[in-house]
């Protein structure tokens, strides 16, 4: 679990905090009207997590480049005319 501190004193502990995480792996949550606003952390953690952002972006655009073709359904066709029909570019 965090530490929590509200902003305003974190104004005034800011260095005692920069400590806390650093050398004691402490994570601090800093808080305005005791709603979460910050965290300090430390690089090795922020690492990690733009790590996971990195591996989860990767994952969905795999994902989505996977596509396939699909048809209009025979009745959309009908009511939409040209406009429901799936044309590939001319890739000449």
């Amino acid at each position: 679990m965090a530490y929590e501190i509200p902003v305003t004193q974190a104004r005034a502990e800011l260095a005692d905090l920069i400590n806390r995480v650093v050398y004691g792996g402490e994570r601090v949550v800093v808080t305005r009207h005791g709603k979460p606003l910050v965290a300090l952390v430390s690089a090795a953690d922020l690492e990690r997590l733009d790590a996971l952002d990195e591996a989860e972006e990767e994952r969905m655009i795999s994902s989505v480049s996977h596509t396939h073709d699909a048809t209009s359904a025979p009745r959309e066709q009908q009511r939409f005319g040209i406009a429901a029909e799936h044309r590939r570019p001319d890739r000449s």
